[in-house]
């Protein structure tokens, strides 16, 4: 591959819902730049993007990918990105590598939640933003109906480039606005340039004044030049479009079909003549959100890792130089650790393939292996600088996970600190209290695939169920019990005996308070007792579940000058734990959390609707900041009822709502519900 300089470089995620065709498209890129020798097939399960066999198993991408395509003197990498929800962690680190994103529509289907979540996601990060109407070989796409919701959707910036001819249903070419030409295809792919026939004139008319009006926006020049009905040339054209879509007035709008080659020919040449390469956006952010000044020309080189893959041979570390340029054998300092990296070998990547370079410009994308940084990392000349790092989705799907054979029970944690380098959306954690190995990820789908990898890669299968809730116990009534242990058989005896007066806690813990008078129970005793007492708590008297809230008043007993011992006053302190508490009206506390719903507006009936059947308690509702047309909810919910809540809410709104959970405090549980918690226990027991 040649060298390329900033300028020629060109960055793009392309977003978009499941199965729009983001895989094909990069597909044709591929095959039209001569990069590859075929074109692949997700169905053969053969493209460059979808070399993971998970990903060729279930035919859909998983992962984020790189594919750089040389066109007309220019470098575009390609990063291509999983449209399910489940794994937008991938599509994060593509944003925060991308200088713009090309949002691919299912020219069937239209705009979808994917659509609509991913602009989201491009305007959040701050880049500009195209569309690629794909699959119009389909007779039941319809270009006219998608744009209108284009418009309807995301707003004026909608701007038609290439737009298709429709005769009896058919697509039999497409109509360029910028220079007014057709491009006929054959069964090839390759195509015909023409003048618009007759009975497309109208039409092209139409959406070229829309074009037009659009381009005039960037200047002052040029608006007066469409006022004044005179003719923009095509040089004029790319240079507005290219403005427009920087400032972010021109989301351009170009149909196509990946698999036909229809169009992607087109696309290439709309990228590398109008799209932004790195110096474009002028600075970066760090660690605070403060800019900082790129500098291609500077010695102080600095790259951001933004994606780590793990495999049988190592670590791979996908990088963005941010600074200045990349060489081989360069020795950077890791912001984050303080450590010295080495650089010995640097790559650029397709797919899974490597090419080694002796260097990479800025704004250029490449991967290094074996090195002890990880992603989010900021690597520099001076080690001081930090770039800003990417925020990864919450994830809240908690399964527990339970190991197919004995003895796996120590390789999982092992396995799953694998995938967790590589994933920055998986959680991991070795539950003491509930004695459980729980892993929670974006969703159900997420942790299918997560496991499925665990097995590939470590050989350890596992199970996933239901994690149990951490409940606990308390009492609510003050009461007086009695704990006497005596035991006599020949020699030394035991000998322990105390009086002690239950009450409910003003701490989470044991409040140990003493009142004996007289010396009944030597002071030398008093820590045994306490002891007991905190032991007797890991186990309540209703459900078993750890005792809080709890204090207790030693306030009399007795002891014997010989048989008496801390053991003994330990086993009367379990005694009177044991008479006491089942009398002091013990109840089951559960944990209640935060919920924080984001939903659309007019979706906010169903979530409303849902919450009393969780036993959820509504706070309040006000308008989403930062997010038109969205309403946040606040509630209240018991975090037993709150397993399965991300597939419901994904149902309930169609993909289009979020939420945060956390805990706040626990509550008592209700009776009818805490009867069933202790049938539950006593069946598990």
């Amino acid at each position: 591959m040649a060298t390329y300089e900033t300028k020629q470089i060109r960055n793009i995620a392309l977003l978009g819902h499941g199965g729009s065709g983001k895989t094909s498209l990069v597909e044709a890129m591929l095959y039209l730049s001569r990069k590859t020798d075929r074109l692949g097939s997700i169905a053969d399960g053969n493209t460059v993007c979808d070399y993971d066999p998970e990903e060729i198993k279930r035919g859909f991408t998983l992962s984020l990918s790189v594919a750089p395509v040389e066109w007309n003197g220019v470098k575009a990498n390609f990063l291509d990105t999983p449209g399910y929800l489940d794994f937008s962690g991938e599509a994060a680190q593509a944003l925060r590598a991308a200088d713009s994103a090309i949002i691919v529509v299912d020219g069937k289907a239209g705009v979808e939640v994917g659509t609509e979540l991913a602009w989201q996601k491009a305007s959040d990060a701050g880049i500009p933003k195209a569309f690629f109407i794909n699959k119009f070989d389909d007779p039941e796409a319809r270009f006219g109906k998608i744009f209108k919701q284009l418009k309807e959707v995301f707003g004026v910036s909608i701007c038609p480039l290439l737009i298709p001819m429709v005769e009896n249903g058919q697509v039999t070419g497409f109509l360029n606005l910028i220079n007014n030409v057709t491009h006929v295809y054959d069964k090839s792919g390759a195509h015909t340039e023409g003048a618009i026939p007759e009975e497309f004139k109208a039409t092209a008319a139409e959406y070229r004044d829309m074009l037009l009006e659009a381009i005039a926006q960037t200047s002052d020049e040029l608006m007066e030049k469409y006022f004044n009905g005179e003719e923009i040339g095509y040089d004029e054209a790319v240079e507005a479009i290219h403005e427009g879509i920087i400032a972010g007035d021109i989301a351009p709008c170009i149909c196509g079909a990946s698999t036909k080659l229809w169009a992607v020919e087109e696309l290439l040449n709309v990228i590398a003549d109008s799209f932004p390469r790195h110096t474009a956006k002028k600075t970066e952010k760090d660690e605070n959100g403060d800019p900082i000044e790129i500098d291609k020309e500077s010695a102080e080189t600095a790259v951001f890792i933004f994606k780590t893959q793990s495999d049988q041979y190592g670590k791979l570390s996908y990088f963005k130089v941010m600074n200045g340029e990349l060489r081989a054998d360069a020795i950077l300092k890791n912001s984050a650790s303080g450590k010295t990296e080495k650089l010995a070998h640097i790559y650029t990547i397709c797919g899974k393939k490597q090419t080694e370079v002796d260097s990479l410009s800025c704004g250029d994308i490449g991967v290094v292996a074996k090195l002890s940084a990880a992603t989010n990392d900021t690597l520099s000349v001076s080690g001081k600088l930090t770039y800003q790092k990417i925020q990864f989705p919450a994830p809240y799907y908690a399964r527990a996970v339970l190991p197919k054979s004995k003895g796996d029970e120590d390789k999982i944690s092992q396995a799953i600190k694998r995938l967790i380098e590589e994933d920055y959306t998986l959680r991991y954690e070795n539950n003491a209290e509930t004695k459980q190995q729980v892993i929670t990820g974006l969703g159900d789908m997420h942790l299918d695939v997560a496991i499925s990898k665990m097995k590939a890669k470590s050989g350890v299968g596992v199970d996933l169920t239901i994690p149990k809730t951490a409940y606990r116990e308390t009492i609510k009534k003050r009461v007086q019990a009695e704990g006497k242990h005596k035991k006599q058989s020949g020699g030394s005896g035991q000998y322990g005996h105390v009086k002690i007066t239950f009450s409910p806690g003003e701490t989470e813990g044991l409040t140990f308070t003493q009142s004996v008078v007289g010396g009944s129970v030597p002071k030398g005793y008093y820590p045994a007792v306490e002891k007991g007492l905190l032991e007797s708590m890991q186990k309540g008297v209703l459900a078993g579940f750890p005792v809080v809230g709890l204090a207790a008043d030693l306030y009399d007993g007795s002891y014997h000058p010989v048989d008496s011992n801390e053991i003994s006053f330990k086993m009367a302190a379990h005694l009177a734990y044991k008479e006491g508490l089942p009398k002091a009206n013990p109840v089951i506390l559960e944990p209640i959390c935060e919920l924080k719903v984001s939903v659309p507006d007019t979706m906010v009936g169903d979530v409303m609707g849902d919450m009393p059947k969780r036993r959820g308690r509504v706070l309040g509702m006000s308008p989403q900041p930062g997010k038109k047309g969205y309403t946040l909810i606040e509630a209240e919910v018991p975090q037993a009822e709150m397993a399965d809540y991300t597939i419901d809410l994904r149902a309930m709104t169609q993909g289009r709502g979020s939420y945060s959970l956390q805990f706040a405090r626990y509550e008592e549980v209700p009776a009818a519900q805490a009867q069933k918690i202790i049938a539950e226990t006593q069946k598990d027991n």
